[in-house]
């Protein structure tokens, strides 16, 4: 599948931000807990614009993350009328941009908006991208029984099965010593 270079980085955002929830979390903990842990995790993608670094982000950044967590479980109609109302509420105004080593991509408001506005805005300009090109089925979540990590398969042929390496390489050992406990 082929999205476009900002398209691909909203995408991998926004599994990194759903994955920092405590059922998908490597900590097993809400890795948002703090201004600084958000921080971080922005820093990570080089957000532009207004951080306020306080209790108030923190708390509509994880809203904003249970949210974009939820359009996973959604169809492709009803994630196009989600998408809708994420932008919509977020004031998306899309328009292209050029900034530091980054070259003409797009944003969805002002830079001055609060950060969870932003995050919205710019996840839901990446969905939109994969509900038109009718690729909701790399939308998935880990096939690990228990894990509820998020993934945006983004491989050629869309046979990822697992949120990471962590979680493939643990449900392979359990079906090698399955299969070994057959044999023996």
């Amino acid at each position: 599948m082929h999205f476009a270079p900002d398209t691909v980085e909203s995408l991998e955002f926004a599994v990194l931000l759903g994955n920092t929830h405590q059922l998908a979390s490597r900590s097993g903990e809400d890795e948002l807990g703090t201004a600084a842990q958000v921080h971080s995790l922005v820093m990570q993608f080089r957000f532009s614009g207004r951080i306020d670094r306080d209790d108030t982000e923190v708390a509509e950044v994880r809203a904003v993350r249970d949210r974009i967590r939820g359009v996973w479980k959604l169809t492709r109609d009803d994630a196009a009328i989600e998408i809708n109302a994420m932008l919509a509420e977020a004031n998306a105004l899309p328009f292209l941009a050029r900034h530091d080593d980054f070259d003409w991509h797009l944003h969805a408001n002002d830079p001055e908006a609060p950060l969870a506005e932003r995050i919205q805005a710019e996840v839901g300009l990446a969905l939109v991208d994969v509900v038109r090109s009718d690729a909701m089925w790399r939308l998935r979540r880990c096939e690990a029984p228990d894990c509820e990590g998020l993934m945006a398969d983004l491989s050629r042929n869309g046979s990822r099965r697992f949120c990471g390496i962590r979680c493939g390489n643990r449900m392979n050992q359990i079906a090698y010593r399955e299969r070994q406990a057959v044999t023996d």
